[in-house]
């Protein structure tokens, strides 16, 4: 048994890997072949050459968005639960103020940008907010439905015994809510990652996206590709961080398929 468990774990690690391998090798070989100039579609050779050379530098720029989308993810995430509760146990609250937060989730956030500079400055805050705002949907979305969807015979023991509101919510909703909110809570990792750099496109003057940005101004295509593996990197470790925390908290669930 212990043997089939590390084999497992060993598949786990070895066989991402090897696509990524897989991947880079046929990359390669296509801008090799086809003699694709640097500018359009630059070599992953080229590219880990420039993130090797540049390292302290990106490491300091992806530090900068992933501050910036941690905080962002807190903030979204937190006060889309809130909301959620509040929907949960009022539907009048529920039906005037979901189209809102529809109305956000359609919004192109890109389109916020500009606007979120100019009510909170050029500095880090704009760039949170951006992050927190694209966190604030899923949360919301699965945490109303985490939240409704207990089993009746379940509540209605509890209401049996007299349970008030905040001890069928301890007792009941939020346990069985907690695996729709980490469904949304590994969505929002990259969510807050994308939020973080697309504000970083409006007034800044550090992070990935300010690289991705100058990159694309100056036709620098090697140095935008090694800024964007770099926030992959940072969305990936910030994705199975969550990942890690879930397996510990809502342990009754099955993990076999899960990432």
């Amino acid at each position: 048994m212990r043997k089939k468990i590390i084999e497992k774990r060993l598949g786990e690690i070895f066989l991402p890997i090897s696509f990524f391998l897989g991947i880079l090798v046929a990359w390669e070989a296509f801008v090799f072949i086809f003699n694709i100039p640097e500018y359009l579609l630059p070599k992953p050779t080229e590219i880990f050459s420039e993130i090797a050379k540049n390292l302290s530098s990106l490491l300091k720029h992806t530090g900068i968005t992933m501050l910036e989308a941690a905080i962002g993810f807190l903030l979204g995430n937190t006060l889309g639960f809130i909301v959620a509760v509040i929907f949960s146990h009022s539907e009048t609250a529920e039906k005037g103020l979901y189209p809102y937060a529809i109305a956000l989730k359609t919004t192109p956030i890109l389109a916020m940008a500009p606007l979120l500079v100019l009510w909170f400055g050029t500095g880090i805050i704009s760039k949170i907010v951006a992050s927190a705002v694209v966190c604030f949907f899923p949360i919301l979305v699965n945490t109303v439905k985490g939240l409704k969807s207990v089993d009746k015979d379940y509540l209605d023991l509890l209401k049996s015994f007299s349970a008030k509101k905040h001890q069928i919510f301890i007792k009941l909703r939020l346990p069985n809510s907690l695996p729709y909110i980490f469904s949304a809570l590994k969505i929002s990792t990259g969510l807050a990652v994308v939020g973080a750099i697309v504000g970083e496109f409006v007034g800044a003057k550090e992070g990935i996206g300010f690289i991705i940005l100058t990159s694309t101004y100056h036709l620098e295509t090697v140095k935008m590709f090694a800024a964007i593996i770099m926030s992959a990197l940072g969305g990936i470790l910030f994705f199975y961080l969550i990942n890690l925390i879930e397996k510990y908290i809502v342990f009754w669930q099955k993990t076999e398929n899960s990432f």
